[in-house]
């Protein structure tokens, strides 16, 4: 299984601190050395750097980690191969073109029969490189997505990607794990599903969050695991397979979607399936806190955390 990180914040930040953990477990002190991958956005296009070899060993990693580049989205994923060569075609995350936008995909799982679920003729818009389950899951959402994305000086609107990547997640979580992230430069969606514990049983969470909000007024400042330079009040979502330091990480439940825009958690939706039957809760522009666990308790309220000093 292979390992994803996520970031998305209002202000430019660095997340040279969370990639540093990352990169040790891609060979140091895990075992996922076949490739890694980060993408770093600016506004609608995106720096994607990849390596079919280990990242704790990578002297491409080393510079970068050194490096420092701050953006406001970045989507990073090491591996370790289950279907696909170790070739950088197969190495996470994809990326494609839409509308005159970067879109960037990572995910952790095997998704069994999905080549013979979703077929590309020649004629389609988007086909796989390589020979992953993981880019031809991405293939077939951009399929679905390149329906509403058809003007370059337009966005669609979130309901309407929302509703497109919620569709997807749930169809492709009923053939294998499907943790995810995705990317269109304009929000970060992030889908837990379940994962191969340390037990060795498949289940939750398969991805946990960090959401906090700082304003220290001084210089540079740590946020568990991003640094950035601003007197300004930064608001950040951390997304990680497990949490790279202590404090305040909070694990996600099977099928939850959440959506980040600017930071702030915008949307967060969690799908059980229970027998035959599937319970859906929906909260859209979520405020902090604002769903009931008393009512609802298999969901997972949003939470803004004070930043840790």
């Amino acid at each position: 299984m292979c390992e994803l990180l996520g970031m998305s914040a209002r202000l430019p930040a660095s997340i040279t601190l969370s990639l540093n953990e990352l990169a040790r477990h891609g060979g140091e002190t895990g075992p996922h050395v076949d490739g890694w991958g980060i993408a770093f956005y600016e506004g609608p296009d995106a720096n994607l750097i990849r390596e079919s070899t280990a990242a704790a060993n990578s002297t491409l990693m080393s510079t970068l980690r050194s490096y420092k580049v701050e953006s406001e989205i970045v989507l990073a994923h090491i591996r370790l191969a289950s279907r696909g060569s170790v070739k950088l075609r197969n190495t996470h995350p994809f990326r494609r073109e839409l509308a005159g936008r970067v879109h960037t995909f990572a995910h952790n799982g095997h998704l069994s029969g999905i080549k013979d679920r979703f077929r590309f003729s020649p004629f389609q818009r988007v086909s796989p490189i390589g020979d992953t389950d993981s880019e031809h899951a991405f293939c077939a959402l951009m399929q679905r997505l390149s329906l509403i994305w058809i003007r370059h000086d337009e966005l669609p609107a979130l309901s309407k990607r929302i509703e497109i990547v919620a569709d997807f997640a749930r169809e492709i979580g009923e053939i294998g794990p499907a943790n995810f992230l995705y990317s269109d430069g304009d929000a970060l969606f992030v889908h837990g599903h379940i994962r191969t514990q340390a037990d060795g049983q498949r289940r939750a969470p398969g991805l946990h969050y960090l959401s906090v909000e700082c304003n220290y007024g001084v210089g540079q400042s740590k946020l568990v695991g991003v640094e950035f330079e601003s007197k300004q009040i930064q608001q950040v979502t951390l997304v990680s397979t497990s949490p790279l330091r202590e404090g305040g990480w909070i694990p996600m439940s099977e099928g939850q979607l959440l959506v980040v825009q600017g930071g702030k958690i915008v949307h967060n939706e969690t799908y059980i399936r229970r027998a035959t039957t599937a319970l859906s809760v929906q909260s859209e522009r979520m405020s902090p806190g604002c769903v009931s666990l008393e009512h609802w308790p298999h969901v997972v309220a949003t939470e803004s955390r004070p930043c840790p000093m």
